[in-house]
């Protein structure tokens, strides 16, 4: 598993680059604050409930979270589900909103 800052992800995310992000918070806390991803919580990995990121098997994925702890845990799933680049974000939206507290 790879990591990036949130410095780094919100340079690419300014850049117009194509992001494949995913959100492994609870949906409330996705309903609260999120930066764009698609909502999968991490129990929903932990059982395999993984249909709607599927296709990016071959793809880079950024998991985040509320600190970088469960989206850390779901990497570590979908690298046995053969997710081949994930990419976790370090320190997550609390990190996030440290430093873009917009």
């Amino acid at each position: 598993m790879r990591t990036i800052d949130v410095k780094q992800l919100k340079d690419r995310i300014q850049s117009n680059e194509k992001l494949n992000l995913v959100d492994v918070r609870e949906p409330h806390e996705h309903e609260e604050f999120n930066i764009g991803g698609i909502l999968l919580p991490l129990g929903d990995i932990r059982v395999g409930d993984t249909e709607s990121i599927d296709q990016l098997k071959n793809q880079e994925v950024i998991l985040y979270c509320r600190s970088g702890n469960r989206s850390g845990q779901a990497a570590l799933v979908l690298e046995t589900m053969g997710f081949s680049n994930v990419v976790n974000v370090v320190g997550g939206m609390l990190s996030w909103k440290e430093h873009f507290p917009s």
